[in-house]
């Protein structure tokens, strides 16, 4: 295994931890507190349901991108390698730039995000 391979297993651990993080602190500090609020004032349930399954959106699909860079560093060919590689540092990237945008660069996501994607680069070098 060459360290571009390990540098891809890495990008993937970052961001699968990561995107748990986000996971638990998603529900806990914003979808649990909108939540009650939309209960109490008799929004739908299936608005309710709407609204968790969009904010974890970027967990589900965070998660999907660092285990496809782990499978991909472990078993895949050098083409599904870059291209497995690609799709997550473009996903990646678009969360970097999100949440740095959005929060002003005061959230530690963007960084460990952009940790990642410099790890996916020296990968497809």
């Amino acid at each position: 295994m060459t360290l571009q391979n390990y540098a891809l297993i890495a990008a993937g651990l970052i961001g699968s931890v990561t995107a748990i993080v986000h996971g638990v602190l998603t529900q806990r500090f914003m979808v649990a507190p909108l939540d009650k609020i939309a209960a109490e004032n008799h929004v739908s349930g299936q608005i309710r349901r709407l609204n968790a399954a969009l904010l974890h959106y970027s967990t589900a699909s965070w998660l999907a991108c660092g285990l496809a860079l782990i499978g991909a560093a472990l078993w895949l060919d050098d083409s599904a390698r870059f291209a497995t590689a690609l799709f997550a540092g473009g996903h990646f990237l678009y969360g970097v730039i999100g949440n740095a945008w959005a929060t002003r660069w005061r959230h530690p996501g963007w960084m460990l995000l952009a940790l990642a994607v410099a790890l996916i680069g020296y990968g497809l070098s």
